[in-house]
């Protein structure tokens, strides 16, 4: 059985020599997408924390079967939770995201919460202006549904080769799905979709607080979902900060880049750039 937030809190405080890394999960994935990273960074002397989102079921078969306990999750909802348990740990730790996470990481770093950051493959924030097509084909299924903004929703296998795994095998691609796909709320989509028509949005980073700490951002060369024009957008505003502002294209990867057979070089990169802060 997997640790809970608190008990993992309680490890990582417990660890008084260690240096906490919280990992953020995105969109259809659970904490436990971040198993072989945990296992990695604490290999390598850190103490990491895989947090949940609000209500994560425990397990990939326990989403699938109750995806009504996702929905309605927005970011906003989603990033206090989140600053609620790091406010728990007695170190300011490292946070690294992916996705939905990476946006988040990036707001959590915004407030101050972070030793340093790690943003994969992020969801960008408002006033990043790109909007590229393999993107908008990513978003259509559930966007094009506004009922859906108040739902879990599953991705299709061909939706999912699509926007997650494209630039591995089929076959490695159907693994992956049947290993971590769960439901996802929809709200975020739709607050991404929305972030530079709403002044209001809760899709806002402070790339300028000076207590943001270093900041480094992966891009995967293949990602259909967040192609290198939004990571690209995040950095150029997140590099108006005065701290370190860093970008990494990843060769030939996707958008399941953290999870895929080739996950350590990914993990290597930010466990390269946590070491030189942390």
């Amino acid at each position: 059985m997997s640790l809970t937030d608190a008990q993992q809190i309680d490890r990582a405080n417990a660890a008084t020599d260690r240096v906490p890394v919280v990992f953020v999960h995105g969109l259809w994935m659970l904490p436990s997408s971040w198993d072989s990273w945990t296992a990695h960074f604490e290999a390598a002397g850190y103490a990491p924390v895989a947090l949940s989102w609000p209500d994560d079921p425990e397990t990939v078969a326990e989403a699938r079967e109750r995806p009504d306990v996702l929905a309605g999750k927005t970011v906003g909802r989603i990033a206090d939770h989140l600053a609620g348990l790091i406010d728990g740990l007695d170190r300011k730790p490292a946070v690294v995201g992916h996705s939905v996470g990476g946006l988040l990481t990036q707001i959590l770093a915004g407030r101050g919460l972070c030793a340093a950051s790690v943003a994969i493959d992020p969801v960008p924030f408002r006033g990043i202006l790109a909007l590229p097509v393999s993107t908008l084909r990513t978003l259509r299924p559930v966007i094009s549904n506004p009922a859906n903004r108040t739902r879990a929703l599953s991705l299709t296998f061909e939706q999912w080769r699509y926007a997650y795994a494209n630039a591995v095998s089929e076959r490695e691609s159907r693994e992956l799905y049947e290993r971590y796909a769960v439901p996802a709320p929809c709200a975020p989509l739709f607050q991404a979709a929305a972030a530079n028509l709403n002044p209001r949005t809760e899709m806002k980073a402070d790339c300028r607080n000076p207590s943001r700490g270093p900041l480094l951002i992966i891009s995967g060369e293949k990602d259909h979902a967040i192609p290198w024009a939004l990571a690209n957008g995040a950095y150029k505003k997140q590099k108006r900060n005065s701290g370190v502002t860093e970008i990494k294209e990843m060769a030939g990867r996707d958008h399941a880049l953290t999870i895929d057979g080739r996950w350590q070089e990914v993990a290597d990169t930010a466990l390269t750039f946590v070491r030189r802060f942390a």
